[in-house]
């Protein structure tokens, strides 16, 4: 598969090869920064079951995100000429705008208002200053060293902090994070990046080759399944999706939406369901007790089911909170549904839910437009896209405040969206001039010099 992409890049069709950081991405990778390496590392004290420290609002990110997003606005008014909004832009800012006025109807309209706020302002430091990035910059690379760096310190943390090996918790690994899930998910990013490192040659490569085999052995350290067979699945799902959909000339978001909707009819008629998954991947037919969560998540979104509780506003927002009131036994003490879908519902209803798939949908029709000229781009944000899109059926991080792989996710969304009007450059100048005729029935038939039924004379 990996030589194939390499031969994917014919000359005409492959990216610049003179991709370059710029002044202006550096602002979303300074988020990518402080979501992935300096966050955790100031939570690094808190104990994993400290749920007081860890869930606290710390100094330093009410610091941070004004003062990151300040300067993306000034970035933006000043290059405001160079502004575009492609779909997949109007759709998170409408995802969002909903967001905001679900303070209206909020259950704690305080707590969801400051939430919101936030929420804006990380979206306003991604989006605004890549979108006015120069073609060149190399928001893949930007990422990848983050990452690189994050799976380094994560190899020394594991050789001098313990496991997680407390009552109720599996044991693994958490690296500087709060939890080994979080070093899982982490070291999967870190590995579907290495990949994109993978195609090119020299210093990259070696670079990329060294990024895998420390993230493989961070997600067998951390001993979190889902992560690593999803980091070993997705890049073949996503590799699939795109040739296929080269081959039928279906888009990708078609062919994606098709796959549940088959599931749906599968499992209605075989009675084969999720949970017969989950057993047999757990031993446990609960996902780990999060079909319990669940259960009451749907009986809550059922009370608000077209606008949801608002924003942020219904886990752990006060001693009378709905999740505290009428949840039952350990539910009560959730932060979250363990589903992002699920939480996008109970918040903001099913109009939240309905953009948040238009937004998935619109970033992965991107990246299949971005594929007809950077093929190997377009298989590495595709494969990022699908991890947090399926690691959302059992985590929650979509729009939560700086959640790693939400802010990944909407990197690569406004790194789908920075292609999207650029139109697929021909694979040879001189052939694209010939008229199509030419092309297809072969050069013009010109009659010889002499005539076929005269003797030349000797």
């Amino acid at each position: 598969m990996y030589e194939a992409v390499l031969r994917s890049q014919r000359p005409g069709l492959a990216a610049p090869s003179g991709r370059v950081i710029d002044r202006y991405a550096i602002i979303p990778l300074l988020a990518c920064v402080y979501a992935t390496i300096a966050f955790p590392l100031i939570l690094v004290t808190c104990s994993p079951t400290d749920s007081a420290c860890l869930l606290e609002a710390r100094p330093e990110s009410k610091i941070f995100w004004p003062i990151l997003s300040a300067v993306a606005l000034v970035i933006a008014l000043r290059n405001r000429s160079r502004l575009r909004f492609p779909p997949i832009l109007i759709i998170l800012f409408a995802y969002l705008a909903l967001a905001g006025a679900s303070v209206a109807w909020a259950f704690k309209p305080e707590a969801s208002g400051i939430r919101f706020a936030q929420q804006a302002m990380i979206i306003a430091s991604i989006a605004l200053p890549a979108i006015v990035a120069t073609r060149s910059t190399d928001l893949l690379r930007g990422l990848f060293w983050c990452f690189f760096v994050a799976a380094v310190l994560n190899m020394l943390f594991v050789m001098g902090r313990p496991p997680i090996d407390v009552k109720f918790a599996t044991w693994g690994y958490p690296g500087y994070f709060s939890g080994k899930n979080y070093l899982g998910e982490c070291a999967a990013v870190a590995f579907l990046l290495a990949l994109h490192e993978l195609l090119h040659p020299g210093r990259r490569r070696i670079l990329g080759v060294i990024t895998a085999l420390m993230s493989v052995a961070l997600l067998l350290l951390s001993n979190s399944k889902t992560a690593l067979a999803l980091a070993l699945l997705v890049p073949a799902f996503a590799w699939t999706l795109l040739k296929l959909s080269r081959a039928t000339r279906v888009p990708v978001w078609v062919i994606v939406v098709s796959i549940p909707i088959c599931w749906m009819v599968f499992s209605f008629v075989t009675g084969f369901s999720m949970n017969r998954v989950s057993y047999m991947l757990y031993g446990d037919s609960t996902f780990t007790g999060r079909t319990i969560i669940w259960d009451f998540a749907n009986m809550q979104i059922a009370k608000k089911p077209l606008l949801g509780w608002g924003y942020q506003s219904f886990w752990l927002v006060g001693p009378d909170a709905p999740s505290i009131v009428e949840a039952p036994g350990w539910v009560k003490d959730m932060p979250n549904a363990h589903n992002g879908y699920e939480d996008t519902l109970l918040e903001l209803g099913y109009a939240g839910f309905f953009l948040l798939v238009a937004f998935i949908l619109a970033t992965i029709h991107g990246i299949g437009r971005l594929a007809r000229f950077d093929l190997s781009r377009a298989w590495i944000l595709l494969s990022i896209v699908l991890y947090v899109a399926i690691t959302n059926g059992l985590e929650s991080t979509w729009m939560r405040g700086f959640e790693m792989l939400w802010v990944v996710f909407v990197i690569a969304a406004v790194e789908a969206a920075r292609y999207w009007g650029q139109a697929r450059p021909a694979a040879n100048p001189a052939i694209a001039r010939r008229p199509a005729m030419r092309r297809i029935h072969g050069p013009r038939f010109r009659p010889p010099s002499t005539p076929v039924n005269v003797v030349r004379s000797r």
